[in-house]
């Protein structure tokens, strides 16, 4: 999974791929504080504004997948610099939309373009790294920071752009990264051939299809309903496209993912948590602003510094502490323990009460969380790619790209319509919403635990940094 002699400029190329990873997470965070502004200029609907959001998730979601084997097919600096092209070019279309159609195809776009650069990014790094544990550790620390970092400053520079500039810089901040990612990238990153197979188009619009309806009817569920024709007509799409492109993998001489690929030690149970640890994540980050915005009355500039102090916990510790704790316990026990604290924290978090404080409620719960998300990230990750042959690098790591993406949508919905349900006839809105708040939590932290159990029964060896293949 490596190259064969230690590139000299991998730490550099490093630097670069953490910046990709940084301006890819800022596009999922940084509109947010935008969005009353944008609704004011274009005239969208509430509803209609939600998909301002979902056109970005959906196309990243629906193409991570693709975007993997292009990587693993045409090389993955080309497929990397060719997001980072489509991005930087979508952004201008965003950022200078004049109408909600315009703004909405930039918006997706942008999601096509992060599907190209995710997983070309990752293949990268495994490339680079792969065969010095050591070194592999201490990447996906720097790695995992970046991430961290992009969520945190999407919401402080979103704020900052709204309010001292325009909305529309909440996207076109996006053109000068782009461009110096481009004008640097060809220098720092080593060019590796890609292994000249075939993409097949019904293989891809199958598999495409199948994604894009599971996360169009996840992301529209819970305001159309669960049990709605439409719901039930996408799952049930989702789930035939999905059989039919099994099938057709089955057969084919040049199949998009090989079934030969889930034979890779770990796979199979390192998307199965990071799908779970995804389900349990995002739920945690969205019902605490919540929180602190609708119960301790924070503005929403105020609630990202207070959720700075997790950033900042995950960004050192996934840096400085998970990877010598990996060499020393092993991946399994480090990603256990991480899963365990998550659940913990979220449990804490569930018993949060109406006259609390900040200090008292939030911080120590929440340093818990960052601590329990910064040991379980990088083995989930480390798990789910170790196994890969070199060769399927890229869809190793689109395929755990998507089961994130769709774990973090699925887990979401679920404790959205969870919370919902506490305010069925509710007299007191403002109690029921914290006991909404309270459940959501609570189910969250099911979902963390039940990824512990997972991690404890299906991530084989003995739990050494070693025993993760690395091709």
């Amino acid at each position: 999974m490596s190259l064969p002699n230690p590139d000299p400029k991998r730490w550099r190329a490093l630097a670069l791929l953490c910046a990709a990873q940084f301006i890819v997470i800022l596009d999922t965070s940084i509109i947010g504080v935008a969005l009353p502004a944008i609704q004011a200029d274009l005239g969208f609907t509430d509803e209609g504004l939600s998909w301002i959001f979902n056109a970005y998730v959906i196309a990243f979601g629906g193409l991570l997948l693709l975007g993997g084997k292009l990587a693993d097919v045409f090389g993955a600096r080309r497929i990397f610099l060719a997001g980072f092209g489509i991005l930087t070019a979508s952004s201008l279309v965003a950022g200078l939309a004049d109408s909600q159609a315009v703004l909405l195809t930039g918006r997706a776009l942008q999601g096509v373009g992060a599907a190209l650069i995710a997983p070309a990014a990752l293949s990268i790094l495994m490339r680079l790294f792969g065969a010095r544990p050591a070194e592999l550790g201490r990447a996906f620390g720097f790695w995992g920071a970046s991430a961290a970092a992009g969520g945190t400053a999407g919401v402080f520079l979103g704020g900052v752009i709204t309010e001292w500039m325009s909305w529309t810089w909440t996207f076109l901040v996006n053109v000068p990264l782009g461009l110096a990612v481009l004008a640097i990238g060809p220098s720092v990153l080593r060019k590796v051939p890609g292994s000249r197979g075939k993409i097949g188009v019904i293989d891809s619009a199958l598999v495409t299809g199948a994604i894009v309806a599971a996360v169009y009817a996840i992301v529209t569920g819970e305001h159309a309903g669960w049990l709605v024709p439409q719901t039930l007509a996408l799952l049930g799409a989702a789930v035939g496209l999905l059989i039919l492109f099994l099938i057709v993998q089955a057969k084919s001489r040049s199949p998009l993912l090989p079934l030969r690929l889930f034979r890779a030690p770990g796979l199979g149970a390192g998307n199965l948590v990071m799908a779970l640890l995804g389900a349990a994540w995002i739920p945690l980050w969205f019902f605490l602003n919540l929180y602190l915005q609708s119960v301790l009355n924070l503005s929403a500039f105020g609630s990202g510094l207070a959720l700075l102090p997790m950033t900042l916990v995950i960004m050192v510790f996934m840096v400085k502490l998970t990877g010598p704790l990996i060499g020393r316990f092993g991946v399994k026990p480090v990603m256990i323990a991480g899963l365990l604290a998550l659940s913990g924290a979220l449990g804490l978090l569930a018993t949060i009460p109406a006259d609390g404080t900040y200090l008292a409620s939030v911080l120590p719960a929440s340093l818990i969380a960052a601590l329990g998300m910064s040991l379980a990230y990088i083995p989930v990750t480390m798990t789910g790619m170790g196994g890969a042959a070199p060769e399927d690098t890229g869809l190793a790591s689109g395929l755990i790209n998507t089961t994130y993406q769709v774990g973090s949508a699925l887990g979401l919905a679920v404790m959205v319509s969870v919370a919902a349900s506490q305010l069925a006839g509710a007299p007191h809105e403002a109690v029921d919403a914290l006991s909404g708040y309270r459940a959501a939590f609570l189910g969250a932290a099911l979902v963390g635990l039940l990824a512990s159990v997972a991690a404890t029964l299906f991530v084989r060896g003995n739990g050494k940094a070693a025993d993760v293949p690395v091709g």
